[in-house]
């Protein structure tokens, strides 16, 4: 059976939002959130971050792209949405019983970027595995953050890991 596994990379103040200009790429956190994608068998996707990570993913080239774009992904959407692309399907019908359905027909992971209203329903409908939030060395002060003004999430850490860049991966299991 697959777990499902919230995603986020964040600045040291939470900051999550579109203007990543803070994220600094290579170093071996990198490499981690690589390995976090082979682990995965499939891609579990709001609408916002699906309509985000599509035309970026497609457009990029390389043993990694290819893998990013050769998963499964499953969107969902409150709101009707045409043909998808990017090798994706739209989640018809109960989001939570879709949701067990592809945990049950998935052996790896279902990983889910953002942290959002999609991401917090999985969570309170006790869909969600892990969370991971990758915590880098940085102050932003941006105004989006994990799961903002939209209740109250319990965790327990389950480890933690701290990478020579000063990046911190926190992997969380939901209460």
């Amino acid at each position: 059976m697959g777990k499902v596994v919230i995603t986020a990379q964040m600045s040291a103040d939470a900051s999550i939002g579109p203007s990543i200009g803070w994220y600094k790429p290579g170093g071996e956190h990198e490499a981690a959130g690589e390995d976090e994608v082979r682990l995965a068998d499939a891609m579990l996707l709001g609408r916002k971050t699906y309509a985000a990570l599509a035309p970026i993913w497609s457009a990029t080239t390389g043993a990694f792209a290819d893998r990013v774009n050769s998963l499964p992904k499953y969107v969902a959407s409150t709101s009707p949405t045409g043909p998808l692309d990017w090798n994706a399907t739209l989640v018809k019908g109960d989001l939570v019983e879709e949701v067990r359905r592809l945990k049950a027909h998935h052996e790896g992971n279902l990983l889910t970027y953002g942290c959002g209203e999609f991401a917090y329903n999985l969570v309170r409908h006790g869909l969600v595995d892990e969370i991971h939030f990758w915590v880098h060395p940085v102050v932003w002060s941006e105004e989006a953050r994990p799961f903002h003004g939209l209740g109250h999430i319990r965790m327990k850490l389950k480890d933690a890991t701290v990478f020579g860049n000063g990046v911190v991966l926190h992997n969380y299991e939901p209460l």
